[in-house]
């Protein structure tokens, strides 16, 4: 049994010489809430390093909020924002001779292009503009992976080993006390019953049905790195290899 743990790196926070090698996809920021020609190429370095595939990562153009909030912004200016953003990465990875394998939403923009089909289109029309030969990262049942797969773009349907869900299958806001998890044995509960078993338990005790091919573990959580080497012994027990 195989699985694929990415996480969200060229943020800023320091951790990613610790975290890349116990990870096997990573979502690079580029520019759109963080990231410049520098963060990028030690990241892909990095990445390169440990063979890790690596995907771009675009946000809301908003620095100020770290893309975490929703912008006023039109469709055909968002589009441009995250096909350029997507090509800063390019342009870096091009520089390595490296691959871009897959392309990853950040924050506000992950979040509403989950159920906003203009901003899903958005998204999902600057990828085909880019003509890159990649996957969406995208949840199980979302108005982004229908928009891709439209667009005749593969799907990675990603969950969130780090965070807890509403029983209508959203993300709890991360402003609520019991949005992240930093509890080893409970990431790895939460991984097993997502990888085995398909369903996700919510906060209210609901168990709710989910398909996954990329789990994600959040860079900026501040057990990242202990939790991932948990990850990596409870996997390894139950024959379950990282890559």
């Amino acid at each position: 049994m195989q699985i694929d743990i990415n996480c969200d790196l060229g943020e800023g926070i320091g951790n990613d010489e610790e975290l890349m090698p116990l990870i096997s996809s990573c979502n690079i920021a580029c520019g759109g809430h963080i990231g410049n020609e520098k963060s990028m190429y030690n990241t892909l370095l990095l990445a390169k390093k440990y063979n890790v595939k690596i995907g771009a990562h675009p946000s809301f153009p908003d620095k100020d909020n770290f893309g975490r909030k929703i912008i006023d912004i039109n469709s055909t200016d968002l589009r441009e924002s995250i096909y350029n953003q997507i090509l800063n990465l390019k342009t870096e990875a091009d520089k390595l001779q490296i691959t871009i394998s897959h392309i990853k939403a950040h924050g506000a923009l992950y979040n509403v292009a989950c159920t906003n089909i203009e901003i899903a289109k958005a998204f999902i029309s600057a990828v085909k503009k880019t003509e890159l030969e990649v996957s969406v990262f995208a949840p199980y049942n979302s108005a982004i992976a229908s928009q891709a797969k439209k667009g005749n773009i593969p799907v990675k349907y990603e969950v969130f080993l780090d965070r807890t869900y509403t029983k209508n299958g959203n993300l709890v806001n991360r402003n609520q006390s019991n949005a992240l998890i930093y509890n080893s044995n409970e990431v790895f509960k939460q991984l097993y019953g997502m990888f085995t078993q398909q369903k996700i338990i919510t906060i209210s005790g609901e168990s709710i049905y989910t398909e996954a091919d990329t789990f994600c573990l959040h860079g900026d959580n501040k057990n990242a790195v202990s939790i991932l080497k948990h990850l990596h012994k409870k996997c390894k027990e139950k024959n379950i290899s990282i890559n």
